[in-house]
């Protein structure tokens, strides 16, 4: 008897996840946000054009291993909150932007002002909490930090595109200064997590680590902003197993900048990789290591320690601006140790920086 009310138990639970399955193994259609529910109960998800309601949160919960294609652009309603406007969740998925985009409506809210007061700004505009990969997406006038990613496993972000270049223009709320502020393409704390083969215009950092692991970063383009950063690094945070490789920075405040908050303590930078990057145009610093944020180049702090910052083949060239400085450190006492290769960084144009507290950098002379 018992064996046979098992067995009944065991068919059971078989044919529910067969149900489960065959259900599962559907195409959801999204045209609305009514349909959103229903949809993400399939494992294929047409995300198609619509115009998202002010206020309202764009958010796609996967089955794992789901596939998503875009179908159309999506637009957003402008409302003054703090957002995200889209989000989406699951592990190995496969989203492909197919070149649609998502529209921020950055003009409704920039000016100038950012994070830093104005208008209420939704702030990241796409989080990201997926693992597998997400590709070929564009994002239009985000309108504050654009992508937060934190991946649950191994992700592959590859062909984005980030369009705020309009923000590099003034409006009518923005005092004459740029339009466009606090915009920053990906911030990323995190770990396994590849961003590649973008375009990235914007009005802040490219790419921020603020803590993780084993991230690349490279055959990207960053144009306009305030280049490639490893931080800021604030306390009790390890960021270990960063690569930085083959990417072009046009025209941004500085190319490569590792900077840690001045009172932060027990934190670690290490094991950063520079290979191959080509940087034009740069208007304040080639190379930035700073302690001392979010001032520059002021008194440093010593609570973050940073090791391991490494150029390695292919050489890494960078030109900056007359009035530039070209490599400028600022350690804490005690903070930056080890030895440093920089035998594959060449920095030319400009002033030159100091170096502070440090003397373990071989291969580079300024």
């Amino acid at each position: 008897m018992l064996l046979k009310l098992l067995s009944s138990l065991l068919l059971l639970a078989t044919t529910r996840a067969a149900r489960v399955r065959r259900e599962s193994d559907c195409v959801g259609t999204i045209n609305s946000m009514d349909d959103v529910a229903d949809a993400v109960r399939c494992t294929t998800v047409v995300l198609n054009g619509f115009t998202v309601p002010a206020g309202q949160t764009l958010n796609i919960d996967l089955l794992d291993g789901s596939t998503v294609n875009m179908n159309g652009d999506i637009h957003f309603g402008n409302q003054t909150w703090a957002g995200p406007l889209f989000q989406v969740s699951g592990d190995s998925i496969t989203f492909n932007g197919n070149g649609h985009t998502f529209d921020g409506g950055g003009p409704f809210y920039w000016d100038g002002l950012g994070g830093n007061g104005g208008v209420t700004k939704p702030a990241p505009m796409m989080k990201i909490r997926t693992s597998g990969t997400f590709s070929n997406v564009k994002v239009l006038n985000s309108p504050a930090r654009t992508y937060s990613i934190s991946n649950p496993g191994p992700l592959v972000i590859d062909g984005l595109t980030i369009d705020n270049s309009l923000g590099d223009l003034p409006n009518s709320n923005s005092n004459g200064k740029a339009a466009g502020h606090n915009t920053d393409g990906f911030d990323a704390s995190t770990e396994d997590l590849t961003i590649q083969n973008s375009v990235i215009m914007n009005q802040d950092d490219c790419l921020a680590i603020n803590r993780g692991a084993n991230i690349v970063f490279r055959g990207n383009t960053c144009s306009g902003g305030h280049g490639i950063s490893v931080g800021s690094i604030n306390s009790d945070v390890t960021v270990n197993g960063i690569t930085i490789s083959g990417n072009r920075i046009i025209n941004n405040d500085q190319a490569l900048r590792i900077k840690t908050i001045v009172d932060a303590t027990n934190s670690r930078v290490t094991n950063i990789t520079y290979s191959g990057n080509i940087a034009t145009g740069i208007r304040r610093f080639g190379i930035i290591i700073d302690q001392s944020y979010p001032s520059t180049i002021d008194t440093p702090g010593n609570g973050v320690q940073i090791s391991a910052v490494n150029f390695v083949p292919p050489q890494t060239s960078i030109e900056v601006n007359d009035n530039a400085q070209r490599v400028a450190v600022n350690c804490g006492v005690g903070s930056c140790v080890g030895n440093w290769d920089w035998s594959n960084l060449d920095v030319s144009g400009g002033v030159a920086g100091d170096i502070t507290n440090f003397d373990g950098i071989t291969g580079f002379d300024e």
